[in-house]
């Protein structure tokens, strides 16, 4: 082969532009690096971060999917109480996994925010008792959990079963949600949108964690099935044999969407108690319900009186005993005479123990306050009591107190920090060994679960939903009620101050309800029942295999590509001699690259 022959080539200076032209070919000018220091320190523009124009460029370049992954948040807010249309969940989960596939990461992070605000901002929107300013805050913290979910889906998008995964990453987006920060805080899990449709029996065997999978496999299944269809019909095959596997993928969403009536919901009850609710209500609703010292607790104690009064006139049984909600006595009756004698009065006229929802003063800890459940018995009092294990941040205490104080002075309306209790709420009330579980906790799978596994028979959720009464929230709690109930194969009393108080039966049916902002007492025989679900003895697990699952699909998206190259380059090394120079499986493909080059040139 002859050597190369090169031109001789001139050097022409034209203005500031320096190029080098062949005499053989002047039409290929070659600009060359501008002169200058090469330690040149960055300009302004080029100091600043480069995430916000990341951000505005897959703004502008994605703007039509940003729509419609909006479109699809705002769509997931009815799936939830008080509207319960729970399909729409499923649509959400299918459009969310179409739009993220064919996307980078990044842009599938952005997506994820892009459903999640808006569906957080809509299902959060009791909040704005408080602010419009809490509820878009915390809409954008939860938002911000469904960014890695998005940037999941797009990259696993890629691999075969990713419905599987995209499921996987729905649930290990829930489990951060519920833990972090501050304990987390599980408001609008899917399983929780979907608390009376076909899904909910699964709760008894994999709990929440469980039906989230389920309605977002399904969700992923009719969107493969969705593209497979039109991809067929584009190609002019949607009649032939091509469109069966599409159409196996509909079949198996709608398989997994009736799983649920295949699970025994236990409900068989070894014996009863027969129990009274007390809603005594709040003179206004919204963060000044309290009202003067003493109403709540008054009116608590008045409707006990006339219960009291009609089961001396025959006109109702007397219960084995009375619930009575969270914070229905405002005044703590250990330090207060008057709170101590209004409920001592108020146990000894009906003559059965009372659970009484009340605010004490820590005993050791000054300037803190706990949350408890006593129960008072007509002839000695005050006996056990269980201590709320999860206060509400925000609500119930203030992380960082001295440092946002000073910022937000709506904090100061939260004067005590609230004590958080150390054991679960099993307490023998009368006859009957309760669960008792205090508001915001009922949502926090392990707090319930822990409850019944210690001995809990049936469970009562103290709560007090004034603050937020007619805005939804009443009944976005109540449907998670529901879903324990069937979770754990035990009958559920929701108990309000101000509504709404339910009886909630095993199998997830709500027997009575009353109204918000009434003063009523209901009276039901309660199902008390031993045996657990298979939820309960197997706790987390499923959640953790889950999300676990989910993670390590996306993980191997990046790593398996690496590893499938280096081996193609171990196995081609000996043979080219690459890996003698110790070049990398980069190096040597671009370097073959440039041989070939270099021939096809000569």
């Amino acid at each position: 082969m002859a050597p190369l022959r090169r031109e001789a080539t001139t050097v022409v200076l034209s203005g500031p532009e320096t190029t080098t032209r062949d005499e053989s070919d002047d039409r290929r000018p070659r600009p060359t690096a501008p002169e200058g220091p090469a330690d040149r320190a960055p300009t302004p523009s080029e100091r600043r971060p480069r995430w916000p124009r990341r951000l505005l460029a897959a703004l502008r370049h994605d703007w039509p999917a940003t729509v419609l992954a909006a479109l699809a948040g705002l769509a997931l807010v009815p799936a939830f109480p008080p509207y319960d249309v729970w399909p729409t969940s499923l649509l959400a989960v299918a459009a969310l996994s179409l739009l993220t596939r064919g996307r980078s990461a990044r842009r599938g992070g952005w997506l994820g925010f892009a459903l999640g605000f808006p569906f957080f901002l809509g299902l959060l929107s009791w909040l704005r008792v408080i602010g419009w300013d809490a509820t878009v805050g915390l809409a954008v913290i939860e938002a911000l959990f469904l960014v890695p979910m998005g940037a999941g889906l797009a990259a696993t998008a890629r691999m075969r079963a990713w419905p599987l995964w995209a499921a996987c990453l729905w649930v290990a987006q829930e489990w951060a949600r519920d833990r972090v920060p501050f304990g987390g805080f599980p408001w609008g899990r899917l399983a929780f949108a979907n608390t009376s449709t076909p899904f909910t029996p699964l709760a008894a065997v994999g709990g929440a964690p469980l039906v989230t999978f389920a309605v977002a496999l399904t969700g992923a299944l009719l969107a493969w099935a969705g593209l497979r269809l039109w991809h067929l019909h584009r190609a002019g095959l949607l009649a032939g044999r091509a469109a069966l596997p599409a159409l196996g993928g509909a079949g198996l969403a709608v398989a997994v969407g009736a799983s649920g009536y295949a699970v025994p919901v236990p409900t068989g009850a070894s014996d009863t108690v027969s129990v009274a609710i007390v809603q005594g209500n709040v003179q206004q609703a919204g963060m000044d319900f309290l009202g003067r010292p003493m109403m709540i607790l008054n009116n608590h104690v008045d409707a006990t009186l006339q219960l009291a009064d009609d089961v001396a006139a025959g006109r109702t049984e007397r219960p084995d005993l009375v619930l009575w909600p969270e914070n229905a006595s405002d005044l703590d009756p250990y330090s207060r005479p008057e709170a101590y004698a209004a409920i001592d009065r108020a146990a000894r006229t009906i003559g059965v123990p009372i659970l009484v929802g009340a605010l004490v003063d820590h005993p050791t800890e000054e300037g803190y306050v706990e949350n408890q459940g006593i129960v008072w018995d007509p002839e000695t009092g005050p006996g056990d009591s269980y201590t709320k294990q999860h206060p509400v941040p925000f609500g119930e205490y203030v992380p960082f107190r001295d440092q946002l104080s000073v910022l937000i002075s709506r904090l100061e309306r939260v004067p005590r920090d609230f004590w958080a209790g150390e054991h679960s709420g099993v307490l023998d009330v009368g006859p009957a060994r309760l669960g008792d579980v205090i508001c915001f906790e009922v949502a926090y799978d392990d707090i319930v679960r822990d409850t019944v596994n210690e001995g809990a028979r049936a469970l009562v959720v103290q709560t007090n939903n004034a603050t937020y009464g007619n805005t939804g929230q009443p009944e976005q709690q109540l449907a998670m009620s529901q879903l324990r109930a069937v979770e754990h194969g035990r009958a559920v009393v929701t108990v309000a101050t101000s509504g709404i108080s339910a009886v909630v039966r095993p199998d997830g049916s709500i027997e009575q309800r009353t109204e918000e902002f009434t003063q009523d007492v209901l009276s039901t025989e309660l199902p008390l029942r031993d045996g657990r679900t298979f939820a309960d003895r197997v706790g987390a697990a499923p959640e953790w295999a889950l999300a676990l699952g989910g993670l390590l699909a996306w993980a191997w998206t990046g790593l398996g590509p690496r590893l499938a190259r280096r081996r193609a380059t171990a196995q081609a090394g000996p043979e080219s001699g690459g890996e003698a120079d110790g070049a990398g499986a980069d190096g040597g493909e671009a370097s073959g690259a440039e041989d070939g080059a270099g021939e096809r040139k000569e």
